[in-house]
C-alpha cells in the first residue's frame, strides 16, 4: 500500500476510534441519565403513594357479620387515653330480643372493635343509644328501656331510661342505674336522651352528668290533649344515682312524634359551669339556660325557625330528620366558650344543614350558616347530621348524609370541618360506596360523631354489599386547628 494510502488508513482508523470513544462517552452519558431518570421515576411514584397513605381515608367496620340491622350510632373519644374510642348502637341478633343495646370498645384509636352487648335481665327493648367520656376517662352510656308501648292492654308494661357506665375504656360496665323508670306502665313514656359530662377545666361543677329527653303523655297518640314536654336529670356522684327529674319546657308539643313534637334535647356545658339544652318544637329551635347546675333554667326562647319542621322524608327512609345538636368550645383557643347548634331545615326548598353559634351564652346569635357546599337549591338532600366540639383544638366537626351528586335512594356521606367559629367550612367526602337505602330496613335516627385533637371520627349506617344494615367509622386526621390532613 502506497504511503498515501496507509496516510488515508491510519486517518480513518484515528477517525474511527474518535468515533468509538465518542460513542462510548455518549452512551454512558445515556446510561447515566437513564439511571436517573428511574431514580426520579421511582421516587415520584414512591412520593406519590407516600402522599395516598398520608391522606388515606380508612373507613373501618364496627358492626361483626352477626349484627342484625344494627342502627342509631354513637361514639366518643377518651380524653384521658385518644386511642380509645368507644360506641354503641341497637342491634338484633337471634339469641336476644328484638333490638337491645350493644357497646363497642376500641383500644387502637378504632382499628379493631369489641363488641359487648348490654345488660338486659329484664328482657327488654332498648335503643336511643349515646356515650359521652369525662375528663377522668369514665365513660358514661344512656339509652332507652321497655315494653308494652303502643298496646292497649299489653301483658307487660314497663320503660325508663337507664345509665352504665365504664372506667376501663368501654371493657366492662356497671350495672344499669334508672335516672328515671316506670314499672307496671309505659305511660308517661320517656324518649330520645342526651347526654354530657362537666368536662369544663375551670367549672366547679367538673364531673356532673346532664340528662336532657322528651316525655309523651302517651307515645304517638293523635289526641290533641296528649302533650310532649323536656325533662332534665343530673347526676353528682359519677352516675350512681339521678336527681328527681325537672320539666324544662315551657311549652308543651303533641305526642306523635313529628315537626309539632318537643324533641332532640341534647345538652351542653359551658366553661364556667353553665348548662344549655336546645331542642326542636313547632316554633323552631328553642333554647334553655341554667346557671345552678341545673337545678333551675330561665324561660325558653326560639332562636331560630325551622322551615319544613325537624321530621322529613326521603327517598328510600320510612322517615329522617333535622334534630338539633348542641356543644360548647372548652379549648383555649380563639373561641373558647362559643356555644354551637347544628340542624338541618328546608329554608332553601330542600333539606340543607345549618350551624349557628352565641358567644354570650345563648344571648344573641349568629346568623345560620349552611354547611354543606353543594349548588343552592339544587333540589338534593342532606339528613341525619350529628356534631362535635374538639376539646382541644376548638374545631368544629360534622358528619350528614348527602345526595348531591347521586339520584333517588342512593345516599354518599360528608363530613365538614370548621376551625373559623363556624364561619365556614370544608367538605370531606367519607370513603364509603354509595348505597341505596331501602324502606323496608329500620334505619334508625341519627349517626354520631367524636373529636379530639385533630382525630375526628364519624360513626355511621349503610347498607354493605349484601344490602345488610352495618355501622362503620371512617378515620380522619388533622393538623389540630387547621384543615391540614395529616399521616393516621
Amino acid at each position: 500500500m502506497s504511503l498515501p494510502g496507509k496516510l488515508e488508513l491510519r486517518t480513518l482508523r484515528y477517525s474511527l476510534r474518535r468515533l468509538q470513544r465518542r460513542l462510548l462517552r455518549e452512551t454512558l452519558l445515556l446510561i447515566t441519565i437513564m439511571r436517573r431518570a428511574n431514580v426520579l421515576f421511582a421516587l415520584i411514584i414512591f412520593t406519590g403513594v407516600s402522599s395516598a397513605a398520608i391522606f388515606a381515608q380508612k373507613v373501618v367496620r364496627v358492626t361483626g357479620p352477626d349484627a342484625v340491622n344494627p342502627a342509631e350510632v354513637t361514639i366518643a373519644i377518651n380524653p384521658k387515653n385518644p386511642d380509645n374510642v368507644v360506641a354503641s348502637s341497637l342491634a338484633a341478633r337471634p339469641s336476644r330480643p328484638p333490638f337491645g343495646s350493644y357497646n363497642y370498645a376500641s383500644m387502637d384509636g378504632g382499628l379493631t372493635w369489641k363488641t359487648t352487648p348490654v345488660a338486659n335481665p329484664k328482657g327488654l327493648t332498648q335503643g336511643d343509644d349515646v356515650v359521652y367520656f369525662g375528663a377522668d376517662g369514665t365513660v358514661y352510656h344512656i339509652h332507652l328501656s321497655f315494653i308494652g308501648i303502643r298496646v292497649s292492654r299489653p301483658s307487660r308494661a314497663e320503660n325508663g331510661l337507664m345509665v352504665e357506665s365504664s372506667i376501663d375504656g368501654g371493657l366492662t360496665w356497671s350495672q344499669p342505674i334508672a335516672a328515671i323508670n316506670h314499672e307496671n306502665t309505659v305511660t308517661p313514656f320517656e324518649d330520645k336522651p342526651g347526654i354530657v359530662v362537666d368536662n369544663a377545666p375551670g367549672s366547679k361543677n367538673k364531673g356532673t352528668v346532664y340528662i336532657a329527653w322528651t316525655r309523651f303523655d302517651e307515645y304517638g297518640s293523635e289526641d290533641p290533649n296528649c302533650h310532649s314536654h323536656i325533662y332534665f336529670t343530673r347526676s353528682t356522684d359519677g352516675g350512681k344515682s339521678f336527681a328527681m327529674p325537672e320539666r324544662i319546657s315551657d311549652s308543651a308539643g303533641d305526642c306523635r312524634d313529628s315537626d309539632n313534637t318537643v324533641e332532640g334535647a341534647v345538652p351542653a356545658v359551658a366553661p364556667n359551669g353553665d348548662v344549655y339544652v336546645v331542642w326542636a318544637g313547632a316554633p323552631g329551635l328553642v333554647f334553655k339556660k341554667s346557671t345552678d347546675r341545673g337545678q333551675t333554667f330561665g324561660k325558653e326562647k326560639v332562636i331560630s325557625q325551622m322551615p319544613g319542621g325537624w321530621d322529613f322524608g326521603v327517598a328510600g327512609l320510612k322517615r329522617a330528620n333535622g334534630m338539633p345538636v348542641t356543644g360548647v368550645d372548652l379549648s383555649n383557643g380563639p373561641n373558647k366558650g362559643t356555644l354551637y347548634v347544628n340542624w338541618i331545615d328546608a329554608r332553601n326548598g330542600d333539606e340543607d344543614v345549618f350551624v349557628m353559634a352565641s358567644k354570650d351564652g345563648g344571648e344573641t346569635w349568629s346568623p345560620p350558616v349552611r354547611v354543606n357546599d353543594d349548588p343552592l337549591r339544587n333540589g338534593k338532600t342532606q339528613f341525619f347530621t350529628w356534631m362535635s366540639i374538639d376539646p382541644i383544638d376548638g374545631s368544629v366537626n360534622l358528619v350528614f348524609y348527602d345526595r348531591r351528586d347521586t339520584d333517588g335512594a342512593m345516599t354518599r356521606l360528608i363530613m365538614a370541618r370548621s376551625v373559623d367559629g363556624g364561619k365556614s367550612f370544608v367538605n370531606f367526602p367519607i370513603d364509603q360506596p354509595a348505597f341505596k337505602c331501602d324502606d323496608n330496613v329500620f334505619f334508625g335516627d341519627y349517626t354520631g360523631i367524636s373529636a379530639y385533637n385533630g382525630r375526628v371520627l364519624p360513626i355511621f349506617m349503610h347498607l354493605d354489599e349484601k344490602k345488610k344494615l352495618a355501622v362503620s367509622v371512617a378515620q380522619f386526621r388533622f393538623k389540630p386547628g387547621t384543615q391540614e390532613r395529616v399521616a393516621h
